[in-house]
């Protein structure tokens, strides 16, 4: 691990905000994600980044890839090369208008979305993003987190990280690729581990641990402008009295500055806005958890336990609190270990069988 480390953050420790008519607090956020030397993917140090909780950026690492050569040659090279890999299948992209300015988000009163979406083949899409190309005031044009497998399994077999099972675990990576003009995803976590490969033009991810999601001010269950939760506050110009906690979460705020061909890497729950800086954007992702497909998603517990938990009495809580700890929180081996292996039932080891028969269990509960 040591001799991979090529840099530490740099700047100041706290970042600086906004004067009037300087960019917003993401361009002066002086902490940086670490930045990490790996000659290949396969040297990635995905346990320090995991266990540590430590995003770490590797720069230039997928350079030598065809799709961020074609870019680094011309945005119309980096598009007539993903022409060349399309299926035909039609795609789900998102339009915006220029008032917006590349922020995918809800409209005023929060009774919608500030964009439109709809399924249309991607030439569509690439012919609009080419119309507007260079205006300085574009509509926001993307196509979000589109299956490699299913619509572009040439592109990926061309431009892939080669890892396996002894990194995603026995569920292989789920692999996207997004694309589109200058946009900005407001700040939001996913349930997954992510590598972020920045294959055309810049990016610009501002990342945030999961313990501050209080002091990011997230914003309704649904709708979501991408299927997360997103951040209230808008980064490029915060509103400090009605969002004051957003300096606490400044203080641990991280940016990871991307150019083509560099790859992020950053654990499940981190809270990260992405911003796209080009005309013309390319970024693929990989999604993986290394669990059993049998365990169900932690969002299930949690939407249940706004139901169950949260509007019982306070000493109420912190007895569940005390018993979650115990059987979830707390290692896993701990509420069965006293109890003989054939009488440990679900506080053993679970399998795909004992994970269906406690789903069962649980839907008779939920359906009285």
């Amino acid at each position: 691990m040591d001799r991979l480390l090529d840099g530490q953050y740099r700047g100041s420790d706290r970042p600086q905000e906004p004067s009037p008519g300087q960019p917003g607090v993401t361009a002066l956020t002086a902490r940086r994600t670490l930045e990490v030397t790996a000659a290949t993917p396969a040297e990635i140090p995905f346990d320090a980044v995991l266990a540590g909780q430590t995003p770490m950026l590797f720069k230039g690492l997928v350079r030598d890839w065809p799709l961020v050569q074609a870019g680094l040659g011309s945005p119309q090279a980096a598009r007539d090369y993903i022409r060349a890999h399309d299926r035909g299948v039609p795609v789900v992209g998102y339009t915006g208008d220029p008032a917006i300015k590349g922020r995918f988000f809800y409209n005023d009163a929060l009774t919608g979305l500030n964009f439109k979406a709809e399924r249309a083949p991607l030439e569509a899409f690439l012919g609009r993003i080419e119309a507007v190309e260079g205006q300085e005031n574009a509509p926001a044009i993307y196509i979000g987190s589109t299956d490699l497998d299913a619509y572009f399994p040439s592109l990926k077999a061309e431009n892939d990280l080669g890892l396996g099972p002894e990194v995603y675990g026995p569920q292989p990576p789920m692999a996207g690729i997004w694309l589109g003009n200058r946009t900005v995803a407001a700040a939001h976590y996913d349930m997954s581990n992510n590598i972020a490969v920045c294959a055309v033009g810049r990016r610009r991810f501002t990342l945030f641990p999961p313990d501050q999601v209080a002091n990011l001010y997230p914003g309704p269950l649904e709708p979501t402008p991408g299927g997360q939760v997103v951040s209230m506050v808008d980064f490029e110009t915060p509103d400090f009295d009605r969002h004051p906690r957003f300096r606490e979460a400044l203080a641990s705020a991280q940016v990871a500055e991307m150019e083509p061909g560099d790859v992020l890497v950053y654990p499940a729950l981190w809270w990260h806005q992405v911003e796209a800086l080009d005309g013309f954007n390319v970024l693929m992702n990989y999604w993986w958890n290394a669990t059993p497909a049998f365990v169900d998603t932690p969002m299930t517990t949690l939407l249940h336990g706004l139901l169950s938990l949260r509007d019982r009495p306070d000493f109420e809580k912190q007895g569940w609190k005390a018993l979650f700890d115990y059987y979830v929180f707390g290692p896993a081996e701990r509420a069965g270990a006293h109890l003989p292996d054939d009488a440990r039932g679900p506080l053993g080891a679970l399998d795909d069988l004992k994970a269906r028969r406690l789903r069962a269990w649980l839907l008779d509960r939920l359906n009285r």
